[in-house]
């Protein structure tokens, strides 16, 4: 018989079908919130604790894609230590000195979750817990009301929080346990990475790191 772990993995796989494969991620002092994030300035624009290692397995298939890091001729008046989010391209650029950025690969807000803004990295997680908000539950009964950071976790390997100002925006940059969905539009809102591209970022981004979302 499968795990209560393992279950809850099955169901949250089948959850991006839907477009709730990556729900904002959470610390019990960092709430999550539902997708339609009442009252926030960030609007949608329409309709088991891990090592610290190299690249994890779910992200073995993809280590040769162009979708993971590589640096790149990136061209911004931002200044060097921003993250530029293009969710048009679907890639995350950290802005380097001489005309150069790391570029990664992303996954996006679905069709209703789009936003474009500027916010601050305000809190840092290694392999965060889920905290499913309340409506999700809701839609979803089924749901575990929380589950430990680990390979099968949504939020994967790390997850940067970001804030406006003191204002939790509930929006994240953060891990996945779906490296395929990488390159498409599928979450909620924050932005997935492959678990080995989010944790080489969080080591280069310290708490206060200026993040603009095109």
């Amino acid at each position: 018989m499968p795990s209560t772990m393992d279950r809850a993995a099955l169901m949250i796989s089948g959850l991006a079908l839907f477009g709730f494969a990556a729900p904002a991620a959470a610390q019990p002092t960092f709430p999550g919130q539902d997708e339609t994030r009442p009252g926030y300035s960030f609007a949608p624009t329409s309709g088991a604790q891990q090592d610290d290692y190299n690249a994890p397995p779910d992200d073995a298939v993809a280590a040769s894609s162009p979708k993971t890091k590589q640096e790149v001729n990136y061209q911004t008046t931002e200044a060097p230590g921003t993250i530029i989010v293009d969710t048009h391209s679907k890639h995350l650029y950290y802005v380097e000195s001489g005309g150069k950025a790391i570029q990664y690969g992303i996954g996006v807000g679905g069709e209703g979750f789009a936003w474009s803004g500027i916010a601050t990295v305000q809190s840092k997680q290694e392999w965060p817990k889920w905290f499913p908000p309340p409506a999700m539950l809701q839609r979803h009964p089924g749901l575990p009301t929380e589950m430990d950071g680990g390979l099968g976790n949504p939020l994967g390997a790390r997850a940067l929080y970001l804030y406006e100002g003191k204002v939790d925006t509930q929006y994240r940059i953060h891990g996945t346990n779906e490296p395929d969905t990488i390159g498409q539009a599928v979450s909620s809102g924050c932005i997935r990475m492959m678990n080995s591209d989010v944790m080489d970022l969080y080591k280069r981004v310290p708490v206060g790191t200026k993040v603009v979302v095109l």
